[in-house]
């Protein structure tokens, strides 16, 4: 079921991509057919183009000229599923048998108080992020730009029991007691940020892109756990249920695009760097790293498919938060962060006349193909975009 996952949105996207190449004829006698769409809503030689925009999942990819603003509408999908201890799945008796809990504790006559190996395993997460943007163009070389997301997470655990050597019940017991779901949600962190334009030819264009992130996220959000002894305390959320990071962040990139008739292409890389060595709360998320690439297809001027990948690298957690603990992996600053290959098909869909015109609609879907995770840790299964855009 996940390797059938993983190829077959990327591989629709190469079979439709592969057909329209041998099905539309050639425009290679067609001047106006050539070059990069130098304006914001899509435009080459005042006609409107699907493949304008890179494929939604890329963001500040295209600067906008003098005087144009564009709104913007995404939902972000993302499902979890089991874990990883590098690039080996383990299983959550694996984990509470193997794993060694962060701190154990143990009495003067012998009594486990905390666990020395973890007793509570995630088995499922799925994230959902409602991204709201808006752009503003001052100048035809600089666009600035707006992001707030809406996030909500939800993870399921199981829990296994207690030590108790009173009772013949050993560290590594893997008697299961029940499971949970613990849920978090509000506004994540604000992202402004800027494009500038490098260089833009008839068929390359390059600008660079700068941004801060805003710590208006929360993380110190909190909800009902059942812990390995039975009880269901009231707890604050592992770091990875947090909504914000708590930090001040640097968002700095570079992206490229290019267009030669029918066939656009384009490359990106994107940085977080925390410019605060910890938040109020004790820690700092790692800098995260994301180089991605693409290739579309235009089947008409209201449609084009495109096929992408992204690599994402990012480090563990620095420091800890005083009151995020217990026997689970979660809990745990180190068991964050690792490396991953994404491969993503989309659609972009613009309505280039009429009432709707300039109005976009577009889709991406996509699986990791590898992923080295610093675990125990929940493996990415897939991820699924859709997202509405209008220039004027």
């Amino acid at each position: 079921m996940k390797s059938s996952l993983k190829l077959s949105t990327c591989a629709v996207s190469s079979i439709l991509l592969a057909a329209a190449v041998y099905a539309r004829p050639s425009h290679a006698d067609d001047p106006h057919q050539g070059g990069f769409a130098v304006q914001g809503g899509g435009s080459h030689h005042g006609a409107i183009r699907a493949d304008g925009h890179a494929p939604i999942g890329v963001m500040g990819d295209h600067p906008h000229k003098k005087g144009e603003w564009m709104l913007s509408y995404r939902f972000m999908r993302m499902n979890m599923e089991g874990n990883r201890i590098g690039t080996n799945e383990v299983s959550p008796e694996e984990i509470v048998t193997t794993v060694p809990n962060l701190n154990p504790v143990v009495t003067p006559t012998g009594m486990t108080v905390v666990p020395p190996f973890l007793r509570v395993v995630p088995t499922k997460m799925t994230m959902d992020m409602h991204m709201f943007g808006g752009m503003y163009a001052p100048t035809d070389n600089t666009t600035l730009m707006a992001m707030l997301p809406y996030i909500r997470k939800e993870m399921d655990h199981v829990t296994f029991q207690a030590p108790n050597p009173m009772m013949g019940i050993p560290a590594d017991n893997t008697n299961r007691i029940g499971g949970f779901t613990t849920k978090s949600e509000g506004i994540g962190d604000l992202k402004l940020s800027a494009m500038h334009r490098l260089y833009d030819g008839s068929v390359n264009h390059v600008h660079l892109n700068l941004g801060i992130s805003a710590p208006t996220g929360s993380i110190k959000k909190r909800d009902t756990i059942l812990d390995p002894f039975g009880r269901t305390p009231d707890v604050r959320l592992p770091y990875s249920m947090q909504i914000g990071t708590g930090t001040w962040d640097l968002l700095p990139g570079i992206t490229y695009n290019a267009r030669v008739n029918d066939v656009s292409w384009g490359a990106q890389y994107m940085a977080e760097v925390r410019l605060e060595s910890e938040n109020s709360q004790g820690y700092a998320f790692g800098d995260k790293h994301t180089v991605t690439g693409w290739v579309a297809y235009e089947f008409a001027s209201w449609i084009s498919a495109s096929f992408r990948a992204e690599y994402t690298t990012q480090s563990d957690i620095d420091g800890f938060d005083a009151q995020i603990g217990g026997p689970v992996q979660t809990a745990n600053p180190d068991f964050y962060g690792g490396k991953r290959l994404d491969l993503l098909g989309g659609v972009n869909l613009v309505v280039p006349e009429g009432p709707l015109k300039g109005h976009r609609l577009a889709f991406e879907a996509g699986a990791p193909v590898y992923q080295d995770l610093n675990g125990p840790q929940m493996e990415t299964d897939w991820i699924f975009t859709v997202g509405w855009q209008k220039a004027f």
